[in-house]
């Protein structure tokens, strides 16, 4: 049996090591996990009800249109129901634009180091990718632009940008968005939207009156709180969305993680106690990474990419053995950097006491 060329010299998405299997091969007790972006505070307690009422019908097929989830983000976000897509997570959309719309023979923009699946993803379409090194971290628009032509069916705009938490503002976006040709789709990545503070961040979502070529992803994977439910979405322009909806599986959100979107959506004081918590750790990591004279990329995340002045494959393996398990910036394109996730106050505190106690 053979797979197709394509797929040959690709390994799937390696995610950060489980607690317990770490927990087994060190013989730890206690392991804290600051590696996948997680939410340190879970999920609303509205979540857990919700899904304790949706596993009644475990045995009913889910509703493959979403339709309630559609109404109830179409409402907060102000679009058309029919301007939204739904996958099994954000990357499951990713999948699916690329399955309807690459073909060998096209080719792809997208930064590095960036989220792989885009990546990833076009490969196995049998698609050329066309990547641009990051200026200072940040996506390098200019570059990008400077790299379509006329087999250029996607540019992909990670924003914020992970692993480096760094992100493209207002005026770059928008007037990269002027340049692009109309033919070529512009997928804006706002997987960790709801933790961004700066100020001159875009609003793209209003851009979709005027660019039919931008789609914008969105998640519940992160701030939500529901990254083991995997549910994200797309919106778009509704022509557009109506012609990649037959590459979308039948059923691909399932009622459990549709039940818990809508509850999640509907708890804004937890949501907005989330992503306040977050912006107040970041700040204390911030003034760690100053204070010691640690390279850092400022971040826009629920993570930050920093550097003690060691290769990040000797910190990780470090503070593995003491109990957190973080990425190996090596693996992500940083050989000099770990990214750590923000977890709760005391988890903070403690990695910050490691690394410190670890170096002197």
């Amino acid at each position: 049996m053979k797979v197709k060329q394509s797929m040959i010299g690709l390994h799937p998405y390696q995610p950060g090591k489980p607690m317990d299997e770490v927990k087994r091969e060190l013989g730890l007790d206690e392991v804290i996990k600051l590696a996948s972006n997680e939410n340190p505070y879970g999920a609303s307690p509205e979540v857990a009800k919700a899904v304790n009422e949706a596993i009644a019908q475990v045995a009913v097929y889910p509703d493959g249109y979403a339709r309630l989830l559609r109404q109830k983000v179409a409402e907060q976000q102000n679009v058309k129901e029919e301007q939204l897509i739904f996958g099994n997570g954000s990357d499951e959309v990713i999948l699916i634009l690329c399955r309807a719309i690459l073909s060998a023979g096209d080719n792809i923009v997208t930064a590095v180091p960036t989220f792989p699946q885009y990546k990833h993803n076009a490969v196995i379409e049998g698609t050329e990718v066309k990547e641009v090194p990051l200026a200072d971290g940040v996506h390098d628009l200019e570059a990008m632009y400077a790299e379509i032509d006329e087999r250029t069916k996607i540019v992909f705009v990670c924003n914020p940008n992970n692993p480096s938490g760094t992100y493209v503002n207002e005026q770059a976006f928008t007037a990269f968005m002027e340049k692009v040709p109309e033919d070529v789709l512009v997928v804006s990545d706002e997987a960790y939207f709801e933790y961004v503070r700066a100020e001159d961040y875009p609003s793209t979502i209003p851009l979709l009156d005027k660019y039919k070529n931008l789609m914008i992803l969105r998640t519940f994977s992160k701030a939500y709180g529901l990254a083991s439910l995997r549910v994200g979405y797309g919106i778009g322009h509704e022509e557009f969305i109506q012609a990649v909806e037959p590459g979308r599986e039948p059923f691909n959100t399932n009622s459990v993680a549709q039940a818990a979107a809508i509850a999640a959506i509907d708890d804004t004081e937890f949501l907005n106690g989330c992503v306040q918590q977050n912006a107040e750790e970041m700040i204390k990591f911030e003034h760690f990474c100053k204070e010691n004279n640690f390279p850092y990329f400022p971040s826009e995340a629920n993570f930050i990419l920093m550097s003690v002045n060691r290769p990040g494959g000797e910190v990780f393996d470090k503070l593995l053995h003491a109990g957190f398990i973080v990425r190996n910036g090596e693996a992500l394109g940083f050989p000099e950097y770990v990214r750590i996730t923000l977890g709760t106050p005391a988890q903070n505190d403690k990695i910050r006491a490691e690394l410190l106690s670890w170096l002197k």
